[in-house]
């Protein structure tokens, strides 16, 4: 597969940031600019077994290759497609008697790529892995020290039947990997699942407040040997006006930070110094660090600092019960936090607006839907007043609250979280992505169970009733199509019930 519509930009000299991305006509929000698919791509370690190695879908029963006993796949078509990559690789495994870190299994997908096609530059591409920025005289010794010994293991992994990279190259290989591995999601976007490296995407420069935004496209494999089979890609879409010859933006980190913080973080994972215009003039920080307005009169400092300073030990307790599995410590100790913070921090605060969002979650997940709404619904208010308008991450907690609404039965605000959700993510992810699919789904059913309720009240409340009686309504780890279907339909009561997982909204 080959990359798409690179006539619509150009490489140019960035001021202070090196190389960029220019348009070279104009677009408009939802727009791609344009798609391309991985030069090499892996699955994290810790779900090799649960995630296919080739379209990256987590999957609940996968097949295994009978050979190497590593790769994971949803079927022979994926297989099939993912033979040429995972051939050398295959061989490599069963030799060395294990599967290697994504690291060195990235980097070995990579080298082995070179090896076939060389090290100029590949169909589509703007940029070649050679010129790809690695930053090796910027690595801290602790880094030094763990590139070396990754640099080890790899030369006892790669066989010595393949070409022979210096270790200067391997290194670079490496360093290239740190510094733009891009982080690929599950079929719905809704669980970091592997890494790769997509060279035209390495050129689109930082920025706190971009005009772009980056969506993995895991593509659709069940139409084989039709019009409409398509592979993985990233594709990269506007998210606000461009004008011809603007230079394409993204964020490589989340906004919802300081603009001190977010520079921080940007120095030490890409070692550069943030310009951009909202880390300089540190526009929204003060809202990200506002208190309540009593009578035109702020809270003492040393009522705030008290209050951060609990926020602060109630985290580390609540991060403590959330990795243990212990949910309802999660909610005692986000309940103790929010009584202590509500009447000092303002709604966009964003130690107050973390509360929330965890709070939020678990209590969905343990099925208490009134008082998750409640805090979903605060936690929404404070992100419109932060995030962009068409900000991927704000789109998905719109809808994670509309979803929430409606399991609580507060059908009206539910089905306009639901609509501006949609709206959202129409722009950032495209009408074909599963995501929206489902909220388009979700909205229409919701749109039904309005009317219903606008009609009659209680008919509306009493066949809700009706149909918790027998299914209550659960926050799954991606709203599905058969799970909308099933709101309303009477179901047998299952004799046991298997135990639950709380999806990782956050991540």
């Amino acid at each position: 597969m080959t990359v798409e519509n690179m006539e619509n930009v150009e490489i140019f000299n960035s001021e202070g940031k090196g190389r960029g991305l220019k348009v070279t006509k104009e677009f408009w929000p939802g727009d791609i600019l344009f798609a391309e698919p991985s030069y090499a791509a892996v699955v994290f370690d810790s779900l090799t077994q649960e995630v296919c190695h080739t379209c990256f879908r987590k999957q609940p029963k996968l097949q295994r290759c009978g050979q190497c006993k590593f790769a994971h796949y949803c079927d022979r078509t994926c297989q099939k497609e993912g033979w040429a990559t995972h051939k050398s690789e295959c061989s490599a495994i069963k030799n060395y008697g294990k599967g290697p870190n994504e690291n060195i299994r990235l980097a070995a997908r990579i080298l082995w790529r070179i090896e076939k096609e060389g090290g100029d530059l590949s169909e589509g591409c703007l940029t070649s892995m050679d010129d790809l920025q690695d930053h090796m005289e910027d690595l801290s010794e602790d880094e030094k020290k763990e590139l070396k010994v990754d640099v080890h293991n790899f030369l006892d992994f790669w066989p010595t039947t393949c070409r022979q990279f210096g270790v200067q190259y391997i290194s670079h290989i490496f360093g290239v990997i740190n510094c733009n591995g891009f982080t690929m999601s599950d079929q719905r976007g809704l669980e970091a699942v592997g890494v790769g490296i997509f060279p035209n995407l390495c050129l689109v420069n930082h920025d706190c407040w971009p005009n772009c935004t980056v969506i993995l496209n895991n593509g659709n494999h069940e139409a084989v040997n039709s019009m409409f089979h398509t592979q993985m890609r990233i594709e990269l879409r506007a998210i606000s006006k461009i004008t011809e010859g603007e230079e394409l933006t993204v964020s490589y980190v989340d906004f919802l930070n300081l603009s001190q913080d977010r520079k921080k973080q940007l120095k030490q994972q890409y070692y550069f110094d943030c310009t951009c215009e909202h880390c300089t003039k540190g526009i929204k920080d003060d809202l990200m660090i506002a208190t309540i307005m009593e009578e035109g009169n702020k809270p003492s400092e040393e009522v705030v600092n008290e209050v951060m300073q609990f926020t602060k030990k109630a985290m580390e307790k609540i991060e403590k019960a959330r990795s243990e599995g212990s949910f309802h410590e999660v909610v005692k100790h986000c309940r103790e936090c929010l009584k202590k913070q509500e009447p000092v921090l303002a709604d966009t605060n964003i130690h107050q607006l973390r509360v929330l969002s965890i709070v939020s979650e678990v209590l969905s997940y343990l099925q208490y839907f009134q008082e998750a709404a409640d805090h979903a619904r605060k936690m929404v208010d404070g992100y419109q007043k932060l995030y962009h308008t068409n900000n991927a991450q704000l789109g998905m907690a719109i809808m994670r609250a509309g979803v929430t609404h409606w399991h609580a039965g507060l059908i009206e605000v539910g089905h306009g979280m639901i609509c501006k959700a949609y709206a959202i993510l129409i722009v950032t992810h495209g009408p074909t992505h599963p995501i929206t699919k489902d909220l388009e789904t979700m909205r229409a059913q919701t749109e039904m169970e309005l009317r219903m309720f606008q009609q009659n009240e209680y008919i509306y409340h009493s066949m809700r009733e009706a149909a918790l009686t027998n299914q209550p309504m659960k926050m799954m780890e991606g709203p599905s199509d058969q799970a909308i279907k099933d709101l309303f339909k009477k179901k047998k009561k299952k004799k046991k019930k298997k135990k639950k997982k709380i999806m990782n909204l956050g991540k």
